[in-house]
C-alpha cells in the first residue's frame, strides 16, 4: 500500500478500522468473517482496511506492529484505539461507536 494512499484513508471523517494481518496467522483468518459481519452491521459508518504486514513493512514498522492481528481505529487521522488479538463484531462495533 502506498504511504500517501494510507494517509488519505485514515484522514477520513468516517472511522477507519485497520486490520494488520498475515496470511499464515490463524487468529487473522478468524478475524476475516468477523470483519465481514461488522461491515454488514455498520455499513457506511465504518471503513475496514486490511494491511498485510509482509507486503507493507514500512507501515508495519511505523505503527510498531509486533503481533497479528493488530486492530487500529483512526478517525480524522488520529489513532483512537489499538489492540491485538481477536475481537467479536459486537465488541468492535461498541469500540468504534465509543471512539468515533
Amino acid at each position: 500500500m502506498i504511504k500517501a494512499k494510507f494517509e488519505d484513508l485514515i484522514n477520513s471523517e468516517i472511522p477507519v478500522l485497520i486490520d494488520f494481518h498475515a496470511h499464515w496467522c490463524g487468529p487473522c483468518k478468524t478475524m476475516t468473517p468477523i470483519l465481514e459481519d461488522l461491515k454488514k452491521k455498520m455499513g457506511k459508518q465504518i471503513k475496514i482496511i486490511k494491511v498485510d504486514i509482509e507486503k507493507n513493512r514500512s507501515l508495519t514498522a511505523k505503527y510498531q506492529v509486533q503481533g497479528v492481528p493488530t486492530l487500529m481505529i483512526f478517525n480524522e487521522g488520529e489513532l483512537r484505539w489499538r489492540k491485538s488479538g481477536v475481537h467479536t463484531a459486537t465488541q468492535l462495533e461498541k469500540i468504534i461507536l465509543e471512539h468515533a
